[in-house]
Protein backbone atom coordinates (compact mmCIF):
# COMPACT_ATOMS: atom_id res chain seq x y z
CA UNK A 1 0.00 0.00 0.00
CA UNK A 2 1.16 3.27 -0.83
CA UNK A 3 -0.34 6.52 1.24
CA UNK A 4 0.07 9.60 -1.45
CA UNK A 5 -0.71 13.20 -0.63
CA UNK A 6 -0.72 16.62 -2.46
CA UNK A 7 -0.16 20.10 -1.50
CA UNK A 8 0.40 23.30 -2.88
CA UNK A 9 -3.07 24.21 -4.71
CA UNK A 10 -4.80 27.85 -4.12
CA UNK A 11 -6.18 30.86 -5.36
CA UNK A 12 -3.45 32.53 -8.14
CA UNK A 13 -4.09 35.09 -10.63
CA UNK A 14 -4.08 34.24 -14.57
CA UNK A 15 -0.05 34.34 -15.54
CA UNK A 16 0.83 33.31 -12.28
CA UNK A 17 2.61 30.21 -11.13
CA UNK A 18 2.03 27.11 -8.42
CA UNK A 19 4.07 24.07 -7.75
CA UNK A 20 2.28 21.15 -6.52
CA UNK A 21 3.53 18.63 -5.12
CA UNK A 22 2.79 14.69 -4.12
CA UNK A 23 4.65 12.84 -1.29
CA UNK A 24 4.39 8.93 -0.93
CA UNK A 25 4.80 7.25 1.81
CA UNK A 26 7.37 5.23 0.71
CA UNK A 27 10.07 4.89 -2.16
CA UNK A 28 7.71 4.25 -4.83
CA UNK A 29 8.93 5.74 -8.39
CA UNK A 30 11.00 2.57 -9.89
CA UNK A 31 7.71 0.47 -9.23
CA UNK A 32 4.91 3.11 -10.84
CA UNK A 33 4.09 5.32 -13.74
CA UNK A 34 3.54 8.73 -11.82
CA UNK A 35 1.13 10.81 -13.18
CA UNK A 36 -1.14 14.06 -12.20
CA UNK A 37 -4.56 14.24 -13.08
CA UNK A 38 -7.29 17.03 -12.78
CA UNK A 39 -10.93 17.45 -12.97
CA UNK A 40 -12.77 20.41 -13.43
CA UNK A 41 -16.40 21.28 -12.53
CA UNK A 42 -18.71 19.16 -14.99
CA UNK A 43 -16.05 17.61 -16.50
CA UNK A 44 -14.07 14.46 -17.21
CA UNK A 45 -10.73 13.36 -15.28
CA UNK A 46 -7.96 14.47 -17.88
CA UNK A 47 -4.39 13.49 -17.93
CA UNK A 48 -1.91 16.41 -17.48
CA UNK A 49 1.44 15.01 -17.15
CA UNK A 50 2.93 11.48 -16.34
CA UNK A 51 6.54 10.17 -15.86
CA UNK A 52 7.28 6.88 -17.30
CA UNK A 53 9.18 3.79 -15.63
CA UNK A 54 11.84 4.61 -17.47
CA UNK A 55 11.80 8.50 -16.52
CA UNK A 56 10.41 9.87 -19.97
CA UNK A 57 7.59 12.67 -19.42
CA UNK A 58 4.97 13.43 -21.33
CA UNK A 59 2.15 15.98 -21.22
CA UNK A 60 -1.46 17.22 -22.38
CA UNK A 61 -1.23 19.09 -25.18
CA UNK A 62 -3.08 21.76 -23.35
CA UNK A 63 -0.28 22.30 -20.80
CA UNK A 64 3.01 22.00 -22.71
CA UNK A 65 5.26 24.42 -22.34
CA UNK A 66 4.33 25.90 -19.60
CA UNK A 67 3.60 23.31 -16.64
CA UNK A 68 6.87 20.39 -15.81
CA UNK A 69 6.23 17.49 -14.36
CA UNK A 70 9.30 16.35 -11.96
CA UNK A 71 10.19 13.85 -9.05
CA UNK A 72 12.67 13.99 -6.31
CA UNK A 73 13.72 10.40 -4.86
CA UNK A 74 15.64 10.93 -2.25
CA UNK A 75 12.17 12.85 -0.86
CA UNK A 76 9.79 10.43 -2.45
CA UNK A 77 8.12 13.37 -3.45
CA UNK A 78 6.82 14.28 -7.03
CA UNK A 79 5.65 18.14 -8.65
CA UNK A 80 3.95 19.62 -10.80
CA UNK A 81 5.57 23.78 -11.76
CA UNK A 82 2.54 25.21 -13.29
CA UNK A 83 3.48 28.67 -14.91
CA UNK A 84 1.53 30.67 -16.84
CA UNK A 85 -1.65 29.46 -15.32
CA UNK A 86 -4.71 30.61 -17.04
CA UNK A 87 -8.81 30.41 -15.83
CA UNK A 88 -9.52 26.92 -17.92
CA UNK A 89 -6.16 25.45 -15.60
CA UNK A 90 -9.26 25.55 -12.77
CA UNK A 91 -9.57 22.26 -11.60
CA UNK A 92 -8.65 19.47 -8.80
CA UNK A 93 -5.39 18.00 -9.19
CA UNK A 94 -4.60 14.79 -8.36
CA UNK A 95 -1.77 12.75 -7.91
CA UNK A 96 -1.95 8.65 -9.06
CA UNK A 97 0.65 6.36 -8.85
CA UNK A 98 -0.30 3.30 -11.09
CA UNK A 99 1.20 -0.27 -12.06
CA UNK A 100 -0.56 -3.79 -13.68
CA UNK A 101 -1.55 -4.64 -10.03
CA UNK A 102 -1.69 -1.28 -8.15
CA UNK A 103 -3.42 1.94 -8.92
CA UNK A 104 -3.27 4.68 -6.18
CA UNK A 105 -5.17 7.94 -5.96
CA UNK A 106 -4.46 11.13 -3.76
CA UNK A 107 -7.38 12.82 -2.09
CA UNK A 108 -6.46 16.13 -4.27
CA UNK A 109 -6.13 19.71 -4.11
CA UNK A 110 -7.56 22.46 -5.76
CA UNK A 111 -6.03 24.87 -8.35
CA UNK A 112 -8.28 28.30 -8.73
CA UNK A 113 -7.08 30.24 -11.41
CA UNK A 114 -9.07 33.70 -10.81
CA UNK A 115 -8.47 37.36 -10.56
Amino acid sequence: QVQIVESGGGLVQPGGSLRLSCEASRSSFNRYVTAWYRQAPGKQRELVARISLSGSTDYANSVKGRFTISRDNAKNTMYLQMNSLKPEDTAVYYCNFWSFSNDYWGQGTQVTVSS
